[in-house]
């Protein structure tokens, strides 16, 4: 198995993963539950007109945290956030969740999708990091 590929099915098994950005000098920090495995990358989709979107916009900078209480473990993955403007991605998206691409259409909402480049993927216990690898692209 790729080390990318434990990342994305550490993510997929927690279910619940948090996402942090910077909103000025404050921290914010939000739920996400959608990621997508896709050419080697992990991708992820926020609404482009969430504030989310322009904190990532504004700071690249990002931390997605997972925890897998089942392996008494936790995933620290952060970098730098990439935008992807490819349709194909939205659209792959709307099939794996066809609830939220029904959503996005009727509002007329787009779909910003990014990966984390210069990346760091720590798969840590309470004490220490057990595993950790460097994503580059």
């Amino acid at each position: 198995m790729s080390d990318i590929k434990k990342v994305s099915d550490f993510l997929a098994e927690a279910g619940v993963f948090f996402l942090a950005s910077i909103d000025g000098n404050q921290a914010k920090c939000r739920p996400l539950g959608f990621q997508m495995l896709e050419n080697d990358k992990i991708y992820f989709g926020v609404g482009s007109f969430k504030e989310v979107w322009k904190q990532i916009k504004e700071n690249p900078k990002i931390e997605i945290v997972a925890l897998n209480e089942a392996k008494d473990k936790f995933l620290r993955y952060y970098g730098t956030a990439k935008a992807d403007p490819n349709p194909e991605l939205v659209e792959k998206t709307f099939e794996i969740m066809p609830e939220i691409g029904t959503i996005y259409k009727e509002n007329g909402w787009e779909m910003a999708m990014f990966y984390l480049d210069d990346a760091t993927a720590e798969f840590r216990n309470m004490f220490a990091i057990e595993e950790s690898y460097e994503f580059k692209y």
